[in-house]
């Protein structure tokens, strides 16, 4: 039976019998295809107790019933799985990540605001992470910032009241230690949007700074998100 061209979808016969059963499996692909998003792109096994009607993008490495299916999309459909292949300019939601990827007929790319065609990309990304404070008049979070990124904002709130001796707070990096806000809440729900007055470019992997105004900390949790834009060298 033809199916077809694009979402491979069964089409009727003539003078088919149970002409349900074909209409059926096609409406189960479109509701698994249209508005298209994706459980996880990492998994290499399948899992085991899949819902009817998720889908997966299959990475490197696939094995057991996604054996040779590397880089197509597997919907659970019917108690099993079937497989699509992506064409270019297809678009999708990675739930596990919140990360919406593009397919660009070679890979698929995250958060893309332009491509050309040999796979340069200008992409936006935002890195949010919840930061337990410890003691003392400053705090370095780990790396935040990834190398050859732009950064335009970092937001942030407080979702466990900050203690300590301290005032008041600011957030920066180790160069500039209020580059993304000072006289900052302590109290939950406090929150920061730290704009830079000019896109700021970072060349190597750089931490956030918490430093502390008019005391020390003591403890508390910040949720920080940093807003950038990276861009992705063209392929050979």
């Amino acid at each position: 039976m033809a199916d077809t061209a694009t979402l491979k979808l069964p089409l009727l016969a003539a003078s088919q019998a149970q002409k349900h059963v074909t209409m059926n499996e096609a409406l189960a692909r479109i509701d698994a295809a249209l508005q298209l998003s994706v459980v996880s792109r990492s998994l290499v096994t399948p899992p085991v107790l899949a819902e009817e009607g998720e889908c997966y993008l299959v990475p490197l490495g696939g094995v057991n019933a996604w054996d040779n299916e590397d880089g197509k999309l597997a919907f659970y459909l019917n108690g099993g799985w079937e497989f699509l292949s992506p064409l270019a300019g297809w678009k999708l939601f990675v739930g596990d990540e919140a990360v919406d990827v593009r397919f660009d007929g070679v890979e698929w790319q995250d958060n893309p605001l332009s491509s050309s065609p040999f796979g340069a990309s200008m992409r936006a990304e935002t890195v949010e992470f919840d930061f337990d404070v410890g003691t003392g008049a400053s705090a370095l979070t780990g790396f935040v910032i990834p190398q050859g990124s732009v950064v335009l904002a970092v937001t942030g709130l407080v979702v466990t009241a900050i203690t300590g001796t301290l005032s008041d707070w600011s957030l920066g990096v180790d160069t500039s230690d209020a580059r993304y806000g000072s006289g900052l809440g302590i109290g939950a729900g406090s929150w920061v949007r730290g704009l830079t007055g000019q896109p700021q470019a970072y060349y190597g992997n750089t931490q956030l700074k918490l430093t502390a105004n008019g005391g020390d900390f003591a403890g508390g949790t910040v949720r920080l998100a940093v807003h950038l834009l990276r861009f992705d060298l063209p392929r050979p």
